[in-house]
């Protein structure tokens, strides 16, 4: 197994079950379903460590008691828990809103932030680092670890070299038009010249991979979602996992729309536990 480094933030979720759909000016009713560790890093974390992976934590959690909470569940799941960031005040907190059709509707109610980039990133010596943030100075820390690890991050953002890495993944409906109609040339302005793959999730459709040879279509299981929150961060797990295994970039993205789709036949924000063992892996 690999030591995979994961940079992004782990979230406190309040959930609702709404019925029928949102409409501006309408009214609805909703149902509380509780609350749950979620945010992007944590979402990756966690299936990684109950796989067996070494997966360290780079993310702020606050000083409250919701931050002692997410701190017990992620160490409970085997995440290494010293690169975290205890920062003063409020941890992030979401609102979840997951229809009748298992659709999410993602609310930020507070968001946790680090005062400067996580510059311990470089200390960790892992096989593989993995960024799901937003955070601005993240590339020059980025382009020193191209040489030692596996880079994979997130876009957006996309600006001009603002996520160094080897691999791009994204979700089609957070990338405008033309990073959908020519996403390895868009993603070589994101990450430099040592870019080999983007990949673009496509919901229940599956995954785009792109390279400098053209793009294919990797389809993803068909399942009844009953909540699709956290399904692209388990997409980036899965794709993290075969990636860091040395396996074929293919494999490694069939895996992940895989672990994609299974996450979103549960009602919960990340990966369960009692999904880990029937997943893909090799």
């Amino acid at each position: 197994m690999a030591h995979v480094a994961i940079v992004g933030s782990v979230a406190l979720d309040e959930v609702l079950r709404v019925s029928g759909s949102l409409r501006v000016g309408g009214h609805g009713s909703a149902t509380r379903l509780g609350e749950r560790i979620g945010g992007g890093a944590a979402g990756v974390a966690i299936p990684l460590a109950r796989l067996g992976h070494r997966a360290s934590l780079v993310a702020p959690i606050g000083s409250d008691p919701a931050g002692d909470l997410l701190l017990e569940e992620l160490r409970t799941a085997g995440v290494d828990t010293d690169p975290v960031l205890r920062v003063d005040g409020e941890s992030t907190r979401s609102l979840i809103l997951v229809d009748d059709g298992g659709e999410r509707t993602i609310l930020n109610l507070h968001r946790c932030a680090e005062p400067e980039p996580p510059r311990r990133l470089l200390s960790l010596g892992a096989d593989c680092v993995y960024v799901r943030s937003r955070l601005p100075g993240l590339a020059p820390l980025l382009s020193r670890a191209l040489s030692t690890a596996r880079v994979v991050a997130h876009v957006p953002p996309c600006g001009d070299g603002e996520r160094p890495a080897h691999v791009l993944v994204g979700s089609e409906s957070d990338l405008p038009r033309e990073w959908l109609e020519r996403p390895f040339e868009s993603g070589l302005a994101v990450a430099g010249a040592r870019l080999e793959h983007v990949v673009v999730t496509h919901g229940a459709a599956g995954a785009s991979l792109s390279g400098r040879g053209g793009t294919r279509h990797v389809p993803a299981p068909r399942v009844t979602a009953l909540d699709s929150t956290g399904a692209g961060d388990a997409f980036a797990a899965g794709l993290v996992h075969g990636l860091a295994g040395g396996l074929e970039v293919v494999r490694a993205v069939e895996i992940a729309a895989a672990w994609g789709a299974e996450c979103a036949r549960w009602r919960q924000s990340v990966l369960p536990a009692e999904a880990v063992p029937g997943l893909p892996t090799d």
